[in-house]
C-alpha cells in the first residue's frame, strides 16, 4: 500500500464506550425523586448492542401450553417446510402454522437478568415500599437525618443480546397431507409386471416421508392409513386404484367360495387363496387395511363396509361421467358382497348427488384433486352445485379447518345460508 494513502489515527481522540457509575445511578434516583431506601442495593445497567450486532441466530417464538409442555417433558419438536412452503412446527401429536407478527412494543433479550427477589440484600427481607414516604423525605429537607442510612450500591452491567420487533406465533392447523398423496401417486404400485416403469429414485422410506410431510408423527401415521399406504420392499407405496379394486374383488370371491359369514373371515386362508395371483405382502397389506378383528370370534375378521363401498364407488364413478341416482345405487349395491349395504354417506369426498340437475344424477368429485386455495375451492364448489347442505360440503372443506374454526364457521364467512323445509342450505355469497 502506498504510504501516502495511509490514514493515521490518534487513539487518544477515540472516545471509549460509556460505562455507568454508581454516582450516575444515585444522581438518576435523585432526579426521579425516589427514596433510595425503597430500592434494592443492586442496580443493573443495560447496554445496547452495536449497530452491526444483529444476532440473527435468535428468534422469539410464542409457546402455547402444549408446546411448552413438550419442551419441558423433553419431547421432539421440528420445523418442516420445503422451498416453496411456509414453515410449520410439529410435535409428536400436533401441527402448527408459524407466522411472523409485529410487536407493538419492542422486547429485549438480556441474559442472566435478575428480578427483584434476587437483588434483595436478604432473602427474608424485601425493600420497603411506599412512594409517598419517598417523596416526603426528598421534599422535607429539614427532617432529622437519623433515619438516613448510607446504602452501598452494587452496579452490574447487562448486555442486551437482541432487540425484538417481531415474534413468531403458532396456530394449530390440519396436517398437510396433499403432498403425501402427490408424492406417492408418482410411484403407485400396479402389479409386479409394471415395476420396471417405476423411477426408483422417486421411492420414499417411512422416515424420508415423515421428514418431508408437514404434519406430526401421529398425524402422519393416520395419513398413511387414510391413503391406504403399504410398505413394499422397504418403501411406502400406494396401490393403483384399478389394481387395488381387482385384488379386493378377488378377496370378496374367496368369501363367496368358502361361504364364510361376514364376521368369520379367515386371514391365512384368504392370503393362501391368492398365492401366485398377487404378491403375498400386497394381499396381506390390503387385508390388514380393509378388515378388523372380531371381538366375539377370536381369530376371525370382518371387512369394513365403508372402505369396501368406497373403493367400488371410485371405480364406478369415472371422471366426466354422470349416472342416474337409481341406476348408480343399484349397480353399486350389486357390486358388494351380499350382506353389506351401500349408503350415500359413503360418497363423501369422492362423489356428489346433484338433485337440482334434470334428471337428478351422481358424478365424481374427488376432494384430493381440488385446489388448496380456499376461495378458489369455494368458488368451484358453488359452480358445480348452486346449493349445498352441510353434510354434503363438509368433506370438501375440512382441509381448511382448525381447532377454532370448523366448516360451519368457514361457511358463515364465505357463503350465505337459508332454511328450506327445516334444512339449512348454503349458496354462493355473491349470488
Amino acid at each position: 500500500m502506498n504510504a501516502e494513502n495511509v490514514m493515521e489515527v490518534d487513539e487518544t481522540k477515540i472516545e471509549p464506550p460509556y460505562i455507568r457509575t454508581p454516582e450516575d445511578v444515585k444522581q438518576i434516583i435523585e432526579f426521579a425523586r425516589m427514596d433510595e431506601r425503597n430500592l434494592t442495593p443492586v442496580t443493573q445497567s443495560f447496554y445496547f448492542p452495536s449497530n452491526n450486532c444483529s444476532n440473527e441466530r435468535f428468534r422469539l417464538l410464542e409457546l402455547n401450553p402444549h408446546l411448552l409442555k413438550t419442551i419441558r417433558d423433553g419431547g421432539i419438536m421440528s420445523f418442516k417446510g420445503g422451498l416453496h412452503e411456509s414453515a410449520v412446527l410439529c410435535t409428536n401429536e400436533k401441527t402448527y402454522e408459524v407466522k411472523e407478527t409485529e410487536i407493538s412494543n419492542s422486547l429485549v433479550l438480556v441474559p442472566e437478568l435478575k428480578f427483584a427477589a434476587q437483588t434483595s440484600s436478604s432473602p427474608l427481607k424485601s425493600p420497603r415500599i411506599g412512594a409517598d414516604s419517598s417523596m416526603e423525605r426528598i421534599n422535607n429537607k429539614d427532617d432529622s437525618d437519623d433515619d438516613e442510612v448510607a446504602i452501598e450500591r452494587v452496579l452490574e452491567q447487562k448486555k442486551i443480546l437482541k432487540i425484538f420487533y417481531e415474534y413468531y406465533e403458532c396456530r394449530e392447523i390440519q396436517p398437510r397431507f396433499r403432498k403425501l398423496n402427490d408424492l406417492l401417486l408418482m410411484t403407485r404400485f400396479s402389479g409386479p409386471e409394471n415395476e420396471y416403469m417405476i423411477e426408483k429414485k422417486l421411492l420414499f422410506t417411512f422416515s424420508q416421508l415423515l421428514d418431508t410431510i408437514q404434519c406430526s408423527r401421529k398425524q402422519f401415521e393416520e395419513g398413511l392409513k387414510k391413503v391406504r399406504a403399504l410398505i413394499i420392499d422397504g418403501f411406502v407405496r400406494v396401490l393403483d386404484c384399478e389394481y387395488e379394486f381387482r385384488i379386493i374383488n378377488l378377496m370378496m370371491a374367496v368369501i363367496t367360495e368358502n361361504s364364510w359369514p361376514l364376521d368369520g373371515i379367515e386371514k391365512d386362508e384368504t392370503i393362501a387363496a391368492l398365492e401366485g395371483i398377487a404378491p403375498k405382502q400386497i394381499v396381506e397389506g390390503i387385508f390388514n387395511i380393509y378388515t378388523h378383528p372380531v371381538d366375539s370370534n377370536p381369530g376371525k375378521f370382518q371387512y369394513k363396509e365403508e372402505l369396501l363401498a368406497r373403493i367400488i364407488a371410485v371405480n364406478i364413478l369415472k371422471p366426466g361421467l354422470k349416472f342416474r341416482v337409481e341406476e348408480f345405487m343399484s349397480d353399486w349395491q350389486d357390486a358388494l358382497v351380499e350382506g353389506y349395504k351401500v349408503d350415500q354417506k359413503y360418497l363423501q369426498g369422492i362423489g356428489i348427488i346433484d338433485l337440482e340437475s334434470k334428471p337428478p344424477c351422481i358424478r365424481s368429485l374427488n376432494e384430493e384433486n381440488l385446489t388448496t386455495n380456499l376461495q378458489d375451492r369455494i368458488d368451484l364448489l358453488f359452480k358445480i352445485k348452486t346449493s349445498w347442505i352441510l353434510e354434503e360440503i363438509e368433506s370438501y372443506l375440512e382441509y381448511f379447518t382448525t381447532p377454532t374454526m370448523n366448516v360451519s364457521t368457514l361457511l358463515a364467512k364465505y357463503a350465505r345460508s337459508f332454511v328450506v323445509d327445516g334444512v339449512r342450505r348454503y349458496v354462493s355469497k355473491y349470488k
